[in-house]
């Protein structure tokens, strides 16, 4: 590469020597100049070209979206079941993926995990009450009002910016008693 450098370097000057040097004073036909040229012509030749070739190694990953579909329902004894539905793995990058993982967990609500081959955590999620449904009407007066509704069952999705190191995804239950955490599913993606 300093070769190649070099012989750059040379030729811009040799060519503003002789652009700047009147006509009946250049030397052309000099026997010194004529092989000067050609020994960096061959020189050129010569180079190895794998420095100037791109690393094909250093491939980045794309940063990956995943759309999860879940159905969870209430069961007679107090607990929770929840079903897998579908997936979806695309290619993108989330604005504010970090908003829900900022946030702390009331009873009531799910966390969702993105775990490695270890089912260690990479990631957190809080998944706001699944079974509570907010709902916006305009009563008689024309006036907006707000009601809440509680499910037996409900359908509900999640979008993650996926790690690349993900093999699962975990979703836990926030119980009642002091914020006890009890695993519900482990999807795995692969």
């Amino acid at each position: 590469m300093i070769l190649l450098y070099s012989l750059f370097i040379f030729l811009t000057l040799l060519k503003f020597y002789y652009l700047f040097e009147p006509l009946e004073k250049q030397k052309l036909n000099n026997p010194k100049t004529t092989i000067a040229f050609l020994f960096f012509i061959m020189l050129l030749g010569c180079v190895s070209k794998q420095g100037l070739s791109t690393n094909t190694d250093k491939i980045e990953k794309t940063p990956k979206i995943i759309f999860l579909n879940y159905t969870i329902k209430k069961i007679p004894d107090g607990n929770k079941a929840i079903r897998f539905i579908d997936k979806k793995v695309t290619e993108g990058k989330l604005k504010n993926h970090n908003e829900n993982s900022k946030q702390d967990p009331v009873t009531g609500d799910l966390m969702c995990y993105q775990l490695d081959k270890k089912s260690n955590i990479l990631q957190s999620t809080v998944i706001k009450n699944p079974f509570t449904k907010t709902f916006e009407f305009v009563d008689a007066s024309k006036s907006f009002q707000m009601k809440k509704i509680d499910l037996d069952s409900s359908r509900f999705s999640l979008r993650l910016q996926l790690n690349p190191n993900t093999e699962y995804i975990s979703i836990h239950d926030i119980s009642d008693s002091k914020n006890k955490i009890i695993p519900l599913i482990k999807t795995q993606l692969n």
